[in-house]
């Protein structure tokens, strides 16, 4: 049965992959004819109205716009790589090599060898192939800041050419797309090649924010959060004039991000990591949520929607009022006449008779033998406004140190884990709709679940209570101060004025204004390091 049609524009580049799609998704039965029409690079006009187009970084203005609604579906990725045995692969994964090395060893042929690039005094030729590919040329171009490749001395060939002198060369380097050097099962790299480490800020070392080489996974999550060089990279974007609310056009998009990851491989893009993937789709599902009503209801909409605002407001500063008074006193006994000018240990609230684990999550048995369990203030104050959590659903089961729950701020997130072990019982339902209690109220209105404890006794041996909890924040504001300070010397100091106050002091919300890869190096290397 039709159910319509939709039409989609595509740059040329895409063509032949969006086409792909369209006919995979119209085998499906879904009753939709999708017509794609291939537009030029320069002129691709998205209109008025909800114009679906499928653009890489290639086109001027529809990818760039911040007034276009975009989402990305998949990408173009460019890698350097090396034979698998290589006799100096020990300093290689130590050292990496940096852009600027690469860019020297490119423009100057005397330079070509092992011992320049490591600086280990070893002489030993380095052999470049490269992939004869104009997306290939143009990223090489960008990578290494130069007007064009001088190709003296460098070989250029077709992938099976590139990849098959790499196997062959103990001392070569090549350059390729990420899906060309990847095994049939798409999971591992292809027989005697491995990832040549980029020492993106220079420093001659791949530090833990560098370290994205060792699996195919891991390599594709670093690209996605930032730690890959963006010149060696460009993404494919599904992009609108207007957040698309046709039904059919969210239907296929959705599709592309799921079982459609599988045609782009074979097309010469790399798909996307899961955890990407479902971020995007994050996306379309709150396209869905905020499909606008007809005109006719659109006055009304209005009319309920600033009464709704307005109760929400109202409820919000209530909630502060009360959330006040009730915590009056805990503020006073814990934190003293602080002026809270930054965020220090001084900030936190520690409320007695409550269990903290050094996950950042707290435990209290009420009277009835149930336990409450949430999140600790000094996580909240890190965070900053939390926009959504994803929560477990009562009756299943958690151990300590499983998922407890994740915190999601505009897409980012962190995973918590539980303090102690149990049942659920109830969920705080209330999260659901108004997460800003996470914030407001971590140990009241913003408590997550209640439990039914198997191990009570047992495991809050493992936890802290107030006092020796606020002794051991001490430490954390150290180890804190120490990640952001890594953060900055290897990103950029740009950061600065959003971590940091005059004096060196932790601003509220720190992680607030930084990006996804700041927040899976928070959760990897803080977080998780006493899961």
């Amino acid at each position: 049965m039709q159910k319509g049609s939709i039409s989609i524009l595509c740059t040329p580049d895409l063509y032949e992959l969006t086409s792909k799609w369209a006919s995979e998704y119209g085998k499906l039965d879904h009753g939709i004819n999708i017509k794609v029409i291939n537009a030029d690079y320069d002129n691709l006009d998205l209109g008025k109205g909800e114009i679906l187009s499928f653009v890489s970084n290639k086109s001027s203005g529809a990818s760039d716009n911040e007034n276009n609604w975009k989402l990305v579906v998949g990408r173009d990725v460019i890698v350097p790589f090396i034979n698998a045995e290589n006799p100096f692969m020990t300093e290689i994964l130590h050292r990496g090599v940096s852009p600027e090395k690469f860019a020297q060893i490119f423009q100057n042929p005397e330079s070509r060898n092992w011992g320049n690039i490591l600086a280990n005094g070893k002489d030993a030729p380095v052999h470049i192939y490269v992939l004869n590919d104009e997306s290939t040329n143009k990223g090489l171009i960008k990578f290494l800041q130069a007007k064009k490749i001088q190709y003296v001395g460098i070989t250029a060939g077709t992938k099976d050419q590139v990849i098959t002198a790499i196997q062959k060369d103990p001392y070569a380097v090549g350059f390729s797309k990420i899906v060309d050097i990847q095994g049939t099962d798409n999971q591992n790299l292809v027989e005697k090649v491995r990832l040549l480490p980029i020492d993106k800020n220079g420093n001659g070392s791949i530090d833990y924010m560098e370290d994205i080489y060792m699996d195919l996974n891991s390599f594709q999550r670093g690209v996605w959060i930032g730690k890959y060089p963006k010149a060696l990279y460009s993404d494919i974007y599904a992009v609108s004039k207007v957040q698309p609310t046709n039904e059919n056009e969210l239907a296929f998009l959705k599709w592309v991000l799921t079982d459609g990851q599988q045609f782009l491989n074979a097309r010469g893009f790399s798909d996307l990591a899961s955890s990407e993937s479902q971020s995007q789709l994050d996306k379309i599902n709150l396209a869905i949520i905020s499909e606008p009503v007809s005109k006719a209801s659109h006055s009304m909409l209005f009319v309920l929607l600033i009464i709704f605002v307005a109760f929400i407001i109202i409820s919000i500063v209530s909630n502060v009022i009360i959330h006040f008074y009730k915590n009056k006193k805990i503020i006073i006994e814990n934190v003293g006449p602080s002026l809270f000018r930054g965020f220090d240990e001084n900030a936190v609230l520690v409320p007695n008779g409550l269990y903290f684990d050094k996950t950042h999550t707290w435990a209290f048995m009420e009277k009835d033998g149930m336990v409450t369990i949430g999140i600790d203030d000094f996580l909240q104050h890190v965070i900053g406004s939390i926009t959504r959590i994803e929560m477990k659903n009562p009756g299943e089961k958690i151990n300590k140190g499983d998922l407890l729950c994740s915190i999601i701020q505009s897409g980012k997130q962190l995973k918590l884990y539980a303090p102690v072990s149990g049942t659920i019982k109830k969920q705080n339902e209330a999260l659901i709709t108004n997460s800003s209690y996470l914030n407001l109220s971590p140990y009241t209105e913003g408590w997550v679940y209640m439990i039914e404890p198997n191990n009570w006794f047992r495991e809050i041996q493992l936890l802290d209570m107030s006092e020796k909890y606020r002794r051991w924040l001490v430490a954390e504001f150290s180890r804190l101060k120490d990640f952001m300070a890594a953060i900055l010397q290897v990103e950029s100091v740009e950061y600065a004025y959003v971590v940091m106050q005059d004096g060196g002091v932790l601003k509220d919300g720190i992680l607030s204004d930084l990006g996804p890869e700041a927040w899976e190096d928070f959760q990897t290397n803080f977080l998780d390091t006493f899961k």
